[in-house]
């Protein structure tokens, strides 16, 4: 039973990466978190500055620790204490990173990229800015085409960030989307890459583990 799993698994990342691959992304497929985080450290340069989206699947490889005792300088917003004027400034400076690090809130069987943001800059971000662009995602992920995965975002991912954040949102209560208005929503730009933007340099990595929202 558990081979019948693993294959099925197996055969989704597989589609997905081909998908992304006819439609200009670089993409690949890995079994676990750890050999996620290896692949991204083989892609980031030594002394690049990186810079990183809101992103708990990143957070979950370890990679931001083994950057930083290689001596990769690195800039996240998620600091305790911040601002709002510092928060701003350094989600603007991570748009002009050498290497920006995220996931991708659902990424399509058909090969798009769907993303929700509420203030934009990680959508920005992997739309043009930084020099490369990395991305990674859990197999929890994948969705079947578009209307699926913006249907994942808002009834799954969305509900479990405005609880993360203290967002007092329908969502957050309910666990599933309203469509609200409130002053607190968490769902306020929506991109859809559905090929690689030119002049972009994005690798998704995808992996065969639950990771993130």
């Amino acid at each position: 039973m558990l081979d019948q799993l693993t294959w099925h698994k197996e055969q989704r990342l597989e589609q997905a990466a081909k998908a992304l691959g006819k439609h200009g992304f670089s993409a690949l497929w890995v079994p676990t978190k750890e050999e996620a985080r290896d692949k991204v450290l083989e892609r980031v340069p030594a002394g690049a500055r990186v810079g990183v989206g809101g992103s708990i699947t990143i957070r979950q490889l370890g990679v931001l620790e083994a950057l930083e005792e290689r001596g990769n300088p690195i800039v996240h917003h998620w600091q305790p204490g911040l601002t709002r004027e510092a928060d701003l400034a350094i989600r603007r400076e991570e748009l002009t990173a050498e290497v920006f690090l995220a996931s991708s809130n659902a990424v399509t069987l058909t090969g798009e990229l769907v993303n929700i943001d509420g203030i934009g800059n990680r959508t920005g971000a992997q739309s043009f800015g930084p020099g490369r662009i990395i991305l990674v995602a859990g197999i929890n992920k994948l969705a079947r085409d578009v209307t699926e995965g913006i249907w994942r975002i808002r009834n799954v991912a969305a509900p479990m960030n405005a609880r993360r954040t203290g967002s007092k949102t329908p969502c957050a209560v309910t666990g599933r989307c309203s469509d609200c208005d409130s002053p607190d929503r968490i769902c306020r730009v929506v991109t859809i890459l559905e090929r690689q933007p030119s002049r972009s340099d994005i690798t998704v990595i995808l992996v065969g583990e639950e990771l993130g929202y």
